[in-house]
């Protein structure tokens, strides 16, 4: 596996807000609080990016694509003569300001990813912005060259996606909606290719997984790669014969692909559920359901975690998700019992709740939290995408 640089951020850097919420009765005026931390053991917060979807093969392989697309800003490769921008780098940051004529919105992948088409649904009419990276989707809104970024944190089928959740620590963008989007995966090629002229497809490894009885009746060989989109442009680009893409209907329309089977996926229920990032929060309201994220630590100890999570059950609180992941460069730490020498890891847990930080109750219950989190930090409280395509 990759593993990817550390970052080191004080706490203060990292639980920073505009407002603290004080211990005192709420007032009508609420904001997102951000809580300091209880105890000095957490004078360094080692955020944890370690990526356990990508292998070090998968990435080699990424690059080594990414590198047949360098040789212009721009690529010809629909039968339509569309221009496709290259998605953007972190080197490639500036202090460039969004003329404010559309909102920019940044998302990871190539034109004809899906992460374009839920930046799309959460901001129609949207200019969207392809970032290589999903740490380069981060750097664009702080560095103000977009003004928001939708990207992927979990999926009905393959799980978190832990990079984000670990780069959500790492920055401090504000979670500001979700938006969900039905997956529905097509098999491309070139046209005049048939099916039975494929010997291998490209695509996103939790595509290919997705896809696995439909792929293994047509006995392909698969190969990973870091976007369905890029799989789909790879193909066309090369013009293969015998390689085809699992992506969408709209990757093939963009690159000039033919669609040789639609909906191949195994199970329909496939949804993927993005966040919609901003440089500010929104102001909380309570006239529609809203879900607040939040991510806490604790000391070790029995029943800590019962006990945390007990603050949102006694306020008649529903937690939609719970995730922990482990501090990267604290893994270990010796039992305080000297008897038994025992080691443990230092965990963050990541909590969505169905409650909006202008009830009374949510802010009780961090304030609650707060009493024996060792590390509170709420990452947004917005409203609940009812929606679904």
């Amino acid at each position: 596996m990759a593993a990817a640089t550390s970052i080191i951020r004080s706490p203060t850097a990292l639980l920073s807000g505009k407002v603290s919420m004080s211990d005192q009765k709420p007032t009508p005026s609420v904001q997102i609080p951000q809580f300091p931390l209880k105890r000095p053991r957490f004078t360094v917060l080692f955020a944890s990016l370690h990526d356990n979807n990508n292998g070090s093969n998968k990435i080699t392989k990424v690059v080594g694509l990414e590198k047949l697309f360098d040789d212009s800003p721009y690529d010809v490769v629909s039968k339509d003569s569309l221009l496709h921008p290259r998605p953007l780098s972190s080197t490639q940051f500036s202090n460039s300001v969004s003329d404010g004529s559309r909102l920019r919105v940044a998302y990871q992948g190539v034109r004809g990813a899906y992460s374009e088409a839920a930046a799309e649904k959460a901001y129609p009419n949207c200019e969207a912005v392809p970032c290589d990276q999903f740490d380069s989707a981060f750097q664009a809104v702080e560095k103000w060259l977009v003004d928001r970024a939708v990207l992927p944190i979990e999926n009905s089928l393959g799980g978190s996606i832990h990079r984000n959740y670990d780069l959500l620590l790492r920055h401090s963008l504000h979670i500001v909606g979700e938006v969900k989007l039905a997956v529905r995966h097509c098999l491309l090629a070139n046209h005049g290719v048939k099916v039975e002229d494929l010997k291998r497809v490209l695509s996103h490894p939790q595509a290919l997984a997705q896809c696995e009885n439909t792929l293994t009746k047509i006995c392909l060989t698969r190969e990973a790669v870091d976007d369905t989109a890029l799989a789909a442009k790879y193909v066309a680009f090369q013009k293969l014969k015998d390689t085809g893409a699992v992506a969408s209907s709209s990757a093939a329309k963009i690159y000039g692909l033919n669609i040789l089977a639609q909906d191949i996926q195994d199970d329909s229920d496939n949804v993927t559920r993005f966040l919609m990032l901003a440089r500010e929060p929104i102001i909380p309201g309570i006239e529609k359901p809203f879900k607040t994220s939040i991510v806490f630590s604790l000391e070790e100890g029995p029943g800590v975690l019962f006990k945390a999570l007990a603050v949102f059950a006694l306020r008649q609180i529903n937690l939609t998700k719970i995730e922990s992941r482990p501090l990267r460069n604290q893994p270990l730490r010796a039992s305080d019992d000297s008897n038994n020498g025992s080691k443990y890891f230092d965990y963050l847990f990541y909590v969505d709740f169905e409650a909006s930080m202008a009830e009374e109750r949510a802010q009780n219950a961090l304030r609650h939290l707060k009493e024996f989190a060792t590390v509170l930090r709420v990452l947004g409280s917005y409203p609940v995408d009812t929606t679904m395509i």
